[in-house]
Order: structure tokens, then sequence, then C-alpha cells
């Protein structure tokens, strides 16, 4: 499936910025799930300074805002094709070893309720069928809800909120499979939604590691594992590794941001 894909994430303050630097994860590379055709970053009112990969292999940009800049604005677009795999990414895998995606972060720490959740997992007996059913399990404690979370809530925040949106999703996933000794990562992206172009904001879902497959995805807040409709940018530990854009900046201006997403075949 050839999917088309124009993301734009724009900055407004209400006052000259002193100094800005961004982060940008929003470059796709071809691996076994999908083929990058074309791909296009313009930035506005800011200059790329620097290209590199990350520690968890992201294509990242780094993006300095003009002296006394009040708008910045960072578009990408281009074409991926993607090819099913029925959610499997299989035994890819970087410089990190298996045990890294073991460990909690501040917004994966497991509490009780997560811990609960975890019981769920039984490693030497179906831990495929076991994931899938936590999935179900945390879509039922956690229905999709964009008014309970913020993008710093931890996993064990949003579980006893009661509802979240698909970056709360994949970290409770990744914190209960975690503490049930399966390693698990965050990956975000984009989704081709079947019945609108137009969309609010990109995707995240989870990973999770099972001997003899590699790494399986889950997308909770959908309740499927990754297809063909998928677009995979970036991975890490948590939701703050594999943001699309962070960044700091110098000054007392107020921030605004709005995102205009569209996606295609």
């Amino acid at each position: 499936m050839k999917l088309k894909i124009t993301h734009t994430t724009s900055y407004s303050y209400d006052a000259p910025v002193t100094y800005g630097l961004q982060q940008v994860r929003l470059t796709p590379t071809t691996n076994k799930s999908q083929t990058v055709l074309d791909w296009n970053v313009e930035i506005s009112g800011g200059a790329k300074e620097l290209s590199f990969q990350d520690q968890h292999q992201n294509q990242t940009l780094l993006v300095q805002a003009e002296p006394g800049a009040t708008e910045v604005s960072v578009q990408v677009s281009g074409m991926v094709e993607t090819h099913s795999s029925d959610g499997i990414f299989g035994k890819v895998y970087g410089g990190a070893p298996l045990w890294h995606f073991t460990q909690s972060t501040s917004r994966t720490t497991a509490g009780k309720g997560i811990r609960n959740l975890a019981r769920k997992i039984r490693k030497d007996v179906d831990p495929l069928s076991d994931l899938h059913d936590l999935s179900k399990a945390i879509l039922m404690a956690v229905p999709y809800s964009e008014a309970d979370t913020v993008a710093g809530t931890s996993a064990e925040e949003a579980l006893a909120a009661g509802g979240g949106v698909c970056q709360d999703h994949a970290q409770i996933f990744i914190s209960a499979a975690r503490s049930a000794g399966v390693p698990a990562r965050y990956v975000s992206g984009y989704l081709m939604m079947n019945d609108r172009i137009e969309q609010e904001a990109s995707h995240a879902w989870a990973e999770a590691h099972i001997d003899g497959l590699g790494w399986v995805g889950f997308d909770v807040s959908n309740g499927i594992s990754p297809d063909e409709r998928y677009v995979r940018i970036a991975t890490g530990l948590d939701s703050r590794d594999a943001a699309p854009i962070t960044g700091v900046r110098l000054g007392a201006s107020a921030e605004s941001m709005i995102v205009s997403l569209q996606i295609q075949q």
C-alpha cells in the first residue's frame, strides 16, 4: 500500500524567541515493514543544524529557531510504501540489547494497578495470546478519551485516571509487559484511518519481544496489531524517546501549537 503523508506542526509565540532548539523525529526509514519512496522536510522560521541517528537509531534533525522568531513551522511530506506483516516486525535488532527494553522509566514505572495487569502474562505458556489479552484488558480499563491525560502523564497515572489516548495505552502495555519480564518498546508513527484523510495527530503503539517471533506490535487503542496502514517513525523506551518533536527555548514567551495531518492512498 502506498501512503501519501503531509504533516505540519506550527508553533506561535506571543513574544520573540531569544533561542530555541528542537529535536525532530519525523523521518521514516526503509525497513522490513515499509519502503520510503520520497520524503521532504521543510522548515519555516528556523534552520536545520544537524541530522543524526539517536540512541534508538531514529533519524533525528536538530532545528534552531531564528533569533527573534515568533513562528516556527516544521512540515514533512512524502510517500511510503508499506508491506503487510500481520503485526510482526520480527528479529530486527539495533545496538541496544534486549535487556535494555526491560528497564523502567519515569513514564513506565509499574505501580500496583499495572502489576495486577501484568499477571495476565505467562511467559512460558502462550505469551502471544496473553499479550493480546493484556491489550484488551487495558482498553477496557482505560477507554479512549482525550480529556483525561497530558503529554507527561505516566502509565500508572493514566490507568488510575481511567481514560487516555494512544500514548497512554502504549505506555501502560509497555509497563505491564516489562513488569512480567517481557522486553517492550514504544513506537511512534502514522495510521491511515479508513474513514478520513484529515487527522488530529500522529499515532503510537507498543511492541513486545516474543521468543521465536521477535518484535510484535500491539495497537491497544484500536484493538489490533499494526498492518499495512501503519508507518513507523521512531522507537524508544517511552513516549519521550520517540516523541515527534521535543525542544527547549529561552525567553518568557507563551507558546501555542497547531497540527495539520493528512494521510491517504
